[in-house]
């Protein structure tokens, strides 16, 4: 794609952020809530390892650190435990600084100093305390809350399934219907068009299942028309045509946009069959999607069939299907068009506005 119409374009980011799932651990904290035996004895473990630790390292440390080693026993104790056991750890904790690393060691005498640094002990890991309980509140109620949007955005989805089967099943009954009112008309130009419109209704009840999602992202333009226009030729029961759509895969359709384009496809492909091959000869259709700087982008059909008659006047036509094509491409701000390139090529125009991009990753 050129520069110009990704400047242009907006992009749709595919690059995916580092999932939250492996954060999702920290939303089950504390653990071994109903195994309390469980976390008194890995409570004692830590408390034991912090004192092993102060006094391996007391040698080295400098006076006035009883509690080094202890702060993070009691921070790692309330944060996998729970504040209940991080109360337990801070008591043990602070009993056996005071005990073996305040002056006067190996005792529990008050004086001055001792209360000062108790008190400052005190301070520290009730405030550790606190933050940790309240990070572990807020993620329990993350986690509901994220439940609770699970659950609206899975009923919402499933309506949106509902509704999206329901349209597509009442076109089909009225294409059934009109497939039964054709019988009844003698008229071949009456039966023709009754059989234009049951099939135009059948082709957007089909895809009308795939095309929007209820998260309102625009469609992959090129998987899209691949399964349109392979629907279309399976529908045709012509085996000896080939099929090639190709294209830039980055380029993105508009959800509003999507029947309008699939329509006009839609009747190019069927006119190359009915047309361009209409002897039953074999042959190759290619629909093409081409981006065209600023101008968005184009999307072509085309076959190696018959061509086009001599004296063929695109604006002057009286197929109702390339009618009904050039209005729905200008009602979208875009343009149809056929010329005679080694037989046919229908183009359809898209406008800038009616497209994204994802974005391209390195």
């Amino acid at each position: 794609m050129t520069a110009h119409l990704k400047g242009r374009i907006p992009n749709v980011m595919t690059a995916v952020s580092p999932s939250p799932r492996r954060f999702r651990w920290i939303e089950r904290l504390p653990v071994a809530r109903d195994r309390a035996l469980l976390a008194s004895c890995a409570t004692l473990t830590i408390v034991a390892a912090a004192l092993a630790l102060r006094m391996a390292t007391d040698s080295v440390l400098p006076s006035g650190f009883p509690y080094v080693t202890f702060f993070p026993a009691v921070i790692v104790t309330s944060f996998l435990f729970g504040v209940r056991q991080g109360i337990v750890s801070a008591m043990m904790c602070g009993l056996l600084a005071w005990y073996f690393f305040v002056p006067p060691t190996h005792s529990f005498a008050l004086t001055r100093t001792t209360i000062f640094a108790l008190g400052f002990y005190v301070f520290v890991v009730a405030t550790d305390l606190a933050l940790v309980h309240a990070m572990q509140v807020a993620n329990r109620e993350l986690a509901r809350e994220r439940e609770l949007s699970q659950t609206f955005a899975d009923t919402r989805e499933l309506l949106f399934r509902e509704l999206q089967h329901r349209v597509s099943n009442n076109l089909q009954v009225v294409a059934g219907l009109l497939a039964m009112q054709r019988r009844t008309l003698d008229d071949p130009k009456g039966k023709a068009a009754l059989d234009e419109a049951t099939r135009r209704l059948a082709l957007i009840g089909r895809i009308s299942r795939k095309i929007y999602d209820p998260s309102g992202v625009a469609q992959p333009l090129v998987p899209f028309l691949a399964d349109l226009c392979q629907a279309v030729v399976e529908a045709s029961g012509r085996d000896d045509l080939a099929l090639e759509v190709r294209g830039d895969d980055q380029l993105r359709l508009l959800p509003e946009a999507a029947i309008p384009t699939a329509l006009v496809v839609a009747e190019a492909v069927a006119n190359s069959i009915e047309h361009g091959f209409r002897d039953g000869r074999a042959g190759r259709i290619v629909v093409s999607v081409i981006p065209r700087s600023e101008e968005g982008a184009a999307v072509t059909v085309h076959d190696d069939g018959h061509g086009l008659p001599d004296d063929f006047v695109h604006t002057e036509t009286a197929s109702l299907g390339l009618q009904i094509a050039t209005t729905l491409a200008r009602g979208q701000g875009g343009r149809f068009y056929l010329e005679q390139s080694n037989g046919t090529l229908a183009t359809l125009d898209l406008p800038v506005a009616l497209l994204t991009e994802t974005k391209r990753i390195a």
